[in-house]
């Protein structure tokens, strides 16, 4: 037991973080104030990509979002920069047929968010891929990708939808809060899944949302929704061969790509970048020095 003062107890460091806010929208370093002992942080990888289509009736599902995790007190010394990794966004698929690509990993403090599937291609037409969050399948009944791959605990992210029956639409890519929608006849693309809310950056902002699948011809067919947390739109009428900037996941959310409908060959979307959030904390619970709490004071540092 250590003497606090004339107060016997635990002594609990303070920190001294004054809940400064630190996002990393690009790699490089944070370094933290020289009171802070404790941070909150959020780290989310880039979002996956769609593959591009070859003139047939291929449609693809959305991209999966990046893998979406946060961590509460994490001790850190005063005046050190530690090294943030922010993924990029999963790229486009260029036509004819080319593959897309996965979101880049995002990290810091030794952990690690994983980077959204790429969707399914539809020609030839193939599963969704896994990743943080899973793309979604291509039409004619392709299952989506895995979700929270690797698994971590809580999970970061869900599984991709499935695509639909003969060349309907794609299933939507999974998001941080739940899997994608598959696709349907004459419903078409599944919707992207939802992403999930954090306000570490002092107002709400909800990230890693799934993209929506691409759209068939029949009926015609709409494409799906992009999930909340910047999930992109999947291509659909009137216009699916004309990319728009909403096919794209949103930058620095980790969304996923939107699907790609079958009107002609043509190029995938591409999905979002991620981000590293780092907020420098005010903590003061406990017994604690009175030596401490007197030279905070006076320096003005002493948390509300």
């Amino acid at each position: 037991m250590a003497t606090n003062g004339g107060i016997i107890g635990k002594s609990n460091k303070t920190s001294f973080g004054q809940c400064t806010v630190t996002s990393k929208t690009a790699s490089g370093d944070i370094t933290t104030q020289s009171g802070t002992r404790l941070v909150d942080v959020l780290i989310v990888a880039g979002g996956g990509g769609s593959p591009g289509t070859g003139g047939g009736d291929g449609v693809t599902g959305g991209g999966g979002a990046g893998g979406y995790r946060t961590i509460s007190n994490q001790p850190v010394c005063g005046t050190t920069a530690y090294s943030a990794v922010v993924g990029g966004a999963g790229s486009a698929g260029p036509s004819p047929g080319g593959e897309g690509s996965a979101g880049g990993n995002s990290s810091i403090f030794c952990t690690t968010s994983a980077g959204g599937g790429r969707s399914g291609r539809g020609d030839p037409r193939g599963p969704g891929c896994a990743g943080g969050s899973g793309g979604g399948g291509s039409n004619n009944g392709s299952p989506g990708g895995a979700g929270n791959t690797p698994p971590t605990d809580p999970p970061q992210g869900n599984t991709g939808g499935t695509g639909g029956p003969g060349g309907a639409a794609g299933g939507g890519g999974g998001g941080a809060s739940c899997a994608g929608g598959t696709g349907t006849n004459p419903s078409g693309g599944g919707v992207g899944g939802a992403g999930t809310a954090n306000s570490i950056t002092g107002s709400s902002t909800t990230y890693a949302g799934g993209g929506g699948g691409g759209a068939g011809n029949a009926s015609p067919q709409p494409g799906g929704a992009g999930g909340a947390g910047g999930g992109g739109k999947g291509n659909g009428p009137p216009a699916r061969s004309t990319p728009t900037p909403e096919r794209a996941g949103t930058v620095n959310t980790g969304g996923g790509a939107g699907g790609v409908g079958d009107c002609g060959a043509q190029a995938g979307n591409a999905g979002g970048s991620g981000i590293v959030v780092v907020k420098e904390l005010n903590k003061a619970s406990g017994v604690w020095s009175m030596q401490s709490q007197f030279q905070a004071k006076s320096q003005g540092t002493w948390p509300d």
